[in-house]
């Protein structure tokens, strides 16, 4: 690839790829202009994988249990975050929503997403 150019197609994002492969393997030493073009394409393949590759969030009560599971936590040690033991039950059995004081608990005390936090769960 001598050019860079727009990524439109799924030929030129493997010729991308291809080049962004061979760009890695050389020497740092070999130059700045290296450099720049792997940073340019690099950018123009993330925008491309953005587009056609998604990445769809987690499920809210999922990433809680993958999060406490992370910290070493078990429900009992997550009443600070949803006000009491009952409630921590209830969220984590799926019989209870998210409210906006658990949500900024959880994102201010484990560093969970909002974006993750804030999504509607479904109740069983």
């Amino acid at each position: 690839m001598n050019t860079i150019r727009p990524i439109h197609t799924n030929e030129d994002y493997q010729l991308a790829l291809k080049e962004i492969a061979r760009l890695v393997d050389l020497d740092p030493a070999v130059g700045a202009i290296e450099g720049d073009k792997l940073e340019v394409l690099a950018t123009l393949v993330e925008v491309y994988e953005a587009k056609h590759y998604p990445m769809t969030l987690p499920d809210p009560i999922e990433a809680i249990k993958f999060s406490m599971e992370t910290h070493g936590l078990r429900p009992a040690d997550m009443a600070n975050y949803f006000g009491s033991p009952s409630k921590t039950s209830e969220v984590l059995n799926r019989h209870r929503r998210l409210s906006i004081t658990m949500i900024r608990k959880l994102h201010k005390g484990l560093g969970m997403p909002l974006e993750v936090l804030v999504q509607d769960v479904a109740l069983s």
